[in-house]
């Protein structure tokens, strides 16, 4: 099994402020997989980066640096997009839990006056994911999954 996994979930320091959220549990669970890590903030901004949130402006779910107010999703859009068709054959999505690019079904939606609409929304990356058709999960969700 191929599983498309956040890289912070695996020790990589690419977090928004260059810390990682290692989950070893999650780890030992996908041991027998080939894990491909990603992560689209990293590549496309760095780390550390100023923080981003996920805004409803009607037209669209866009992610918003909360720095300058900067439209950042085409660069997410693109990434995830490119690893999608750089392994076609994964079999398996895992996501950080309320990320703006990587959460499943926890991402947290704000409107235009930054109120929170939302704590179950999909971020970027992971969106890309289920129009793929992958089945795709939070690390949280997935770890409270017998599989």
């Amino acid at each position: 099994m191929k599983v498309a996994i956040s890289a912070c979930l695996m020790g990589c320091p690419c977090r928004y402020d260059a810390t990682d959220n290692l989950d070893t549990s999650l780890l030992e669970k996908l041991s027998s997989a080939e894990l491909i890590p990603f992560c689209p903030e990293d590549n496309a901004f760095g780390s550390p980066r100023p923080t981003m949130d996920l805004v409803d402006s009607g037209e669209e779910i866009a992610a918003i640096s909360n720095l300058n107010g900067e439209n950042l999703s085409n660069d997410i859009t693109v990434y995830a997009q490119r690893f999608f068709e750089e392994h076609r054959d994964i079999n398996l999505f895992i996501g950080k839990d309320r990320s703006p690019s990587c959460g499943v079904c926890s991402a947290k939606i704000y409107d235009g006056s930054k109120r929170l609409i939302s704590t179950e929304g999909t971020g970027l990356m992971a969106k890309e994911a289920l129009l793929r058709h992958i089945e795709s999960y939070d690390s949280e969700v997935y770890m409270g999954i017998e599989k």
